[in-house]
């Protein structure tokens, strides 16, 4: 153009209908209606894994270029190339579905779903890559520290068996066990014919002497023990024989 206008001094493009026509020759396919009807016929132009916006703006950009114009072909063409999920939910809402004569209204209810499905995936990605807190078992020194002493573990003593109701043998001394007294005779004199009492023999006991008393008494508690001996001794019953 500017060498045109070099050449003949008049720039081509004098108006703005000129300039439109102009850019669609150089830049825009030269079977642009057919190319964008061929592909509203087909699947090229659906979402897929794009955003609302970036397939509505596709998608105006072809009817556009196929010169649609009439409200419910672009509800269906837009329905057609929605997600199956998005499809779903404007088809089913029980309340405010887009009418079918509205192409307006369906390409916000769609916008609409799909922002909401975007910020619930972005919740749902942040939940699962933020670590669990983990909680210590081990406490804290602070807490460990305002523990209170453990109270000492108290004893309580036994109680004392209870002593037995029969009665414990008297233990006599080893030194009069050992000793064999006669049961009958003088304990003063040691003649066998008659007792203590009956002594010819017998001395006054002011006069004995501390060996003499010790002889004495020990002899009189020896006696003793062999009488109680004999006492609690049952006497034992002859046996009849035929």
């Amino acid at each position: 153009m500017f060498r045109q206008e070099a050449d003949t001094g008049v720039f081509p493009i004098q108006t703005w209908r000129d300039f439109k026509q102009q850019f669609r020759v150089h830049f825009f396919p030269a079977n642009a209606e057919a190319d964008a009807i061929n592909a509203l016929e087909g699947t090229s132009y659906h979402q897929g894994d794009r955003t609302v916006d970036n397939y509505l703006d596709n998608f105006q950009a072809l009817v556009s270029d196929a010169g649609y114009t009439d409200p419910r072909t672009l509800v269906v063409k837009f329905w057609r190339g929605l997600r199956l999920g998005i499809q779903n939910q404007i088809a089913t809402m029980p309340y405010g579905r887009p009418a079918d004569t509205d192409p307006d209204t369906w390409y916000r209810a769609a916008r609409r779903i799909d922002q909401a499905h975007l910020a619930n995936e972005a919740f749902q990605s942040v939940s699962r890559s933020a670590p669990p807190k983990t909680v210590s078992a081990r406490p804290s020194p602070l807490s460990v520290a305002r523990l209170p002493p453990a109270p000492p573990l108290l004893v309580t003593p036994k109680p004392p068996l209870p002593a037995p109701s029969m009665g414990i043998p008297m233990d006599v001394d080893t030194t009069r066990k050992t000793r064999s007294l006669p049961l009958q005779g003088c304990y003063q004199c040691g003649d066998a014919n008659h007792l203590i009492r009956d002594c010819p023999h017998r001395m006054d006991v002011r006069q004995l002497t501390a060996e003499q008393w010790e002889k004495l008494i020990e002899d009189l508690l020896a006696l003793k023990d062999a009488v109680l001996i004999e006492e609690s001794c049952p006497p034992e019953e002859e046996e009849d024989f035929a």
